[in-house]
């Protein structure tokens, strides 16, 4: 169950590293925090760059704890609340299915972010090994 448990954070926590890294660093082809924040300006948020920053850095930072280990059930959250807001902004209106950009992938996403937040990262996590 731990070699599960770690193969599953390191596939969540990597997975949204990239995708914060693509936002906030412009990182495996972003368009980078500004590019990002522009896209946060027209889904309706004010000001758009700290909502930029609090969504890319909870990707990146967010996957970071997970993958590691480290306060994961924190970092599993905050992803969690940013597919929650994707779900809500932006593919919740395009129905459930990912070829009509719906929020299949998202709704996965949140289950997975549940299901470590409920059991915690498992043995192989930094944390454990803190004292």
């Amino acid at each position: 169950m731990d070699w599960a448990f770690l193969i599953l954070r390191l596939t969540l926590g990597l997975t949204f590293m990239a995708h914060g890294a693509q936002k906030l660093f412009g990182g495996f082809g972003g368009r980078g925090l500004e590019g990002f924040a522009a896209s946060v300006e027209n889904m309706g948020f004010t000001p758009p760059m700290l909502f930029a920053v609090l969504a890319a850095g909870s990707e990146f930072f967010g996957g970071l704890m997970v993958a590691l280990g480290v306060l994961a059930e924190i970092g599993a959250l905050a992803i969690l609340f940013t597919m929650i807001v994707a779900i809500w902004k932006v593919t919740g209106k395009r129905g459930f299915f990912i070829q009509n950009e719906g929020y299949e992938y998202n709704l996965l996403i949140i289950a997975v972010c549940v299901a470590l937040i409920l059991a915690g990262p498992g043995r192989y996590a930094l944390w454990r090994w803190r004292r």
